[in-house]
């Protein structure tokens, strides 16, 4: 399968790269920073600013066909209450955490639609459970990006692709376990696990 990944250069983005090529994937890698791109496993890697439509337009055209698309590109402002949800923090995530699904969803979905094996796979939050006001920013905005993502399903219907999404509360590394022993990190995902969960669910390469 071809699978793009669109913000490759997180630590989830990495562990999912190595996973989906030891899968027998080919691996397409997509961020915004050339030099930590360069540092990401990969079959082809290519630097684009995904929050511009126009730019993911190009992408697509110059990428081709594609079986799947793995969605990594977030961040998080938040913390204060409701006076903390600043609109400086609403004007950083937007574009991060609804825009640039918007761009690649739209860019990619007749390519995976045409795919026997498409997919579209994103991470979201637990958060939307049990919204606080501290999260109230973040957490209304994957609530847009799940509805988003819905609204793509809707879109591919008529196609074999699926839609999967991944709830987290956090996120860990192997890295940031071993610097603080001593904490417990309660419900944050190891990122090995996830990205080893998010390979089989896109299965071995056919």
């Amino acid at each position: 399968m071809r699978i793009l990944i669109a913000g490759a250069t997180s630590a989830l983005g990495t562990a999912t790269a190595t996973a989906l090529l030891d899968a027998g994937h080919h691996v397409i890698v997509v961020g915004s920073d050339a030099d930590r791109l360069g540092l990401v496993d990969a079959s082809e890697r290519f630097v684009c600013d995904l929050t511009d439509a126009a730019a993911v337009d190009a992408l697509a055209a110059e990428v081709g066909e594609l079986d799947a698309l793995v969605h990594l590109v977030g961040g998080w402002r938040g913390g204060g209450g409701l006076a903390g949800q600043t609109d400086e923090d609403w004007a950083w995530l937007e574009p991060r955490v609804v825009g640039t699904l918007r761009h690649t969803t739209r860019a990619f979905a007749d390519a995976i639609g045409r795919s026997e094996a498409g997919a579209i796979v994103a991470i979201s939050t637990t958060g939307l459970e049990r919204p606080t006001a501290g999260n109230a920013s973040y957490v209304a905005l994957k609530a847009a990006a799940e509805a988003w993502l819905a609204a793509v399903g809707h879109a591919l219907r008529e196609t074999p692709a699926r839609i999967v999404v991944k709830r987290v509360k956090a996120l860990i590394t192997a890295q940031q376990r071993a610097a603080e022993p001593e904490r417990a990190f309660p419900g944050a995902t190891d990122v090995d696990e996830l990205a080893a969960e998010i390979a089989s669910d896109l299965g071995a390469r056919p």
